[in-house]
């Protein structure tokens, strides 16, 4: 089984696109959102196509690894489907079909991202020029090296190795993603399929700008792979 796993906060503009998507899929699974005390309508959309709905009750804002670590507390599927609240995945039925191969034929592989692409309402040229320079970082990290990288619109991993490392570390502000391949990749392969791919909104580019925006990739990916600790004191909320 499928454990989906999307985390939220202040959501109700995505979120019921990303629930009708994933509740779509044939196979057995399960939906969770892992909320953190949205004050507009994302709750009561989680609470109509979700299976479980659980949320942060300290007035003290959730780390993003909080709130995934939350929700797949409840999890009882096979493999542990991370999404961000804005992504959808296309012919989702065919999506998996091939994803799960790769697990069934690679007894090692215990995590796999894919390609992330800006919903084409939204893209723009430099959106699909950074996400395929993205694409080619994770083939070089995870299929090459086997250094594990991910971003967070789209992680599966094993219930197994998930447990194995503990989880996402909850003090990091940001770069979590990439921090929770990075150990799985001690204890398994991680692996990039680029015949896959996932679609988003591209929203916090839009909003804060490219260059910004890979600054705070860059210097987050890099303080947490030296230092075990975010740049960011604080992810700003983009919605």
């Amino acid at each position: 089984m499928i454990s989906f796993v999307i985390p939220t906060l202040n959501e109700e503009k995505t979120l019921e696109r990303t629930l009708r998507n994933v509740t779509s899929f044939s196979g057995e699974h399960e939906v969770i959102v892992s909320d953190g005390n949205s004050a507009d309508a994302t709750i009561a959309i989680g609470h109509r196509y979700a299976d479980r709905v659980v949320v942060h009750d300290s007035p003290a804002r959730q780390t993003i690894g909080q709130a995934r670590n939350m929700g797949a507390a409840l999890a009882r599927g096979d493999f542990y489907v991370f999404l961000d609240a804005d992504v959808v995945i296309p012919d989702i039925d065919e999506f998996f079909g091939a994803a799960l191969e790769q697990f069934g034929r690679h007894p090692e592989l215990v995590a796999m991202t894919v390609k992330y692409r800006v919903l084409p309402e939204a893209s723009t040229w430099f959106d699909t020029w950074v996400f395929t320079m993205l694409g080619l970082q994770f083939r070089f990290q995870n299929n090459i090296l086997g250094i594990g990288g991910s971003g967070g619109e789209f992680q599966m991993i094993t219930a197994q190795a998930f447990h194995a490392v503990d989880g996402f570390d909850e003090s990091l502000v940001a770069a979590e993603d990439m921090d929770l391949f990075r150990r799985l990749s001690r204890i398994g392969r991680t692996r990039f399929d680029g015949r896959l791919a996932v679609f988003h909104t591209g929203r916090r580019a839009h909003e804060v700008g490219w260059p910004s925006l890979l600054w705070q990739w860059f210097t987050n990916s890099f303080t947490v792979f030296v230092f075990r600790r975010s740049a960011s004191r604080e992810w700003e909320v983009v919605r």
